[in-house]
């Protein structure tokens, strides 16, 4: 277990309790990678140091902390330039993460199918080629001029080719795995497609174990999922299949969405989604749009939707006094039926509310799923409609 410090910023687009939440985050992903967090600290900026992140100041006084409780890692909670992340390291001397690398990392120790050891392997080479300088510190005492070339230009040449090489043989790696899972989702048939999605640690691996009766894994920590898992399912003798996908998350770094578009074709080719949400969680609203974003990115956000907000165990509210007339009553006073008379009753999608983990309004959210699965089943087998009635 490593002793960790965090790092994050204010600025105009990123307020204070933005700043905490995201830290929260960064804590638990932290913790989820194996490491301690001792401290952190934040900085009002207006932007970035694009040297060294943060200001002269607080530079400082991290240092002082760093080596007074001999910290063996610093996490940025932003993705830092290599540039920054060679001259943070010269100052602090010790291993400097940010918060891309630290995903990258848990996404390599949760990997366990050559697929997704493949995809998060391409990630990680795509993040490493423009750092690459940094590792031959050894080498910068060299001068240049005529006479002056030393091998260290040649070498870092050489690592540069041989990662360009190595992204080149994992895509081609990934495009030949992504035609057997083609095949194998074509040898399906024509069985309606049912896809879990939403943000990281919402519960979605809990609930395919309830709908589905297996035993995916499923922990209480960020990425406990990688690997798309498929299961079949019936309800009221209506069989369909249904697959759990990797998790989203704020700020998911750019080059792990390109690696796992592929994975997401799951969700690409589904006929229905159910978009699972904690809403325990104080900003489930904003991980709503996160998931959404990623969505459009792939070209999904147009399928039919069933609204599953999860974890309604753990929510809680602040009580709220009608007879104060100096309060403002916020989101934070809305009880679950509050919740149900806002947006969530005027959109257009279906929207249940449900515990997976107590099997709370489990047998509805069923009559749900198998009133929208029937509907696409009677389009697509309209001659089998009566192997379907309604129960």
């Amino acid at each position: 277990m490593e002793n960790t410090v965090l790092i994050g910023v204010v600025t105009r687009d990123q307020d204070r309790d933005k700043s905490t939440e995201y830290l929260d985050e960064l804590e638990f992903l932290t913790t989820t990678a194996g490491g301690i967090v001792v401290k952190r600290f934040t900085q009002n900026l207006d932007k970035p140091n694009p040297k060294t992140f943060l200001g002269t100041g607080k530079i400082k006084e991290v240092l002082e902390f760093i080596e007074a409780e001999k910290i063996q890692t610093v996490i940025f909670d932003d993705e830092l330039s290599p540039a920054q992340e060679r001259n943070i390291s010269k100052i602090f001397n010790c291993k400097i993460l940010d918060r891309t690398n630290l995903i990258l990392d848990i996404f390599a120790q949760r990997a366990t199918t050559s697929y997704a050891r493949t995809q998060v392997e391409l990630a990680q080479c795509q993040y490493l080629l423009p750092r690459l300088k940094g590792m031959w510190t050894h080498l910068e005492r060299q001068k240049g001029g005529i006479g002056m070339r030393g091998p260290g230009e040649t070498e870092i040449e050489t690592d540069r080719r041989i990662v360009r090489d190595k992204i080149s043989l994992l895509r081609n790696k990934i495009k030949a795995i992504d035609k057997q899972m083609h095949t194998q989702r074509g040898n399906r048939g024509k069985m309606i497609r049912v896809a879990l999605v939403g943000y990281t640690n919402v519960g979605k691996s809990t609930l395919m174990n309830v709908l589905s009766k297996s035993k995916v894994f499923a922990e209480d920590k960020l990425f406990a999922t990688l690997d798309t898992t498929v299961r079949k399912v019936v309800i009221k003798n209506l069989p369909f299949l249904m697959s759990d996908t990797v998790g989203f998350i704020r700020k998911l770094p750019t080059q792990l969405i390109e690696s796992f578009k592929s994975t997401l074709d799951e969700v690409r080719e589904a006929d229905l989604l159910i978009h699972v949400v904690d809403i325990s969680h104080s900003n489930f609203e904003e991980h709503i749009e996160s998931v959404n974003k990623i969505l459009e990115e792939i070209k999904s956000s147009d399928k039919k939707t069933i609204m599953v907000f999860n974890k309604i165990d753990n929510y809680t509210f602040e009580e709220f006094d009608d007879e104060d007339l100096i309060s403002v009553r916020g989101k934070s006073n809305y009880s679950l039926d509050d919740w149900k008379k806002t947006w969530m009753s005027k959109k257009e999608t279906q929207v249940r509310f449900i515990s997976a983990l107590n099997n709370q309004n489990i047998e509805d959210l069923k009559d749900c799923l198998y009133s929208e699965v029937r509907k696409i089943h009677v389009k697509r087998f309209p001659y089998n409609e009566f192997l379907y009635p309604d129960c």
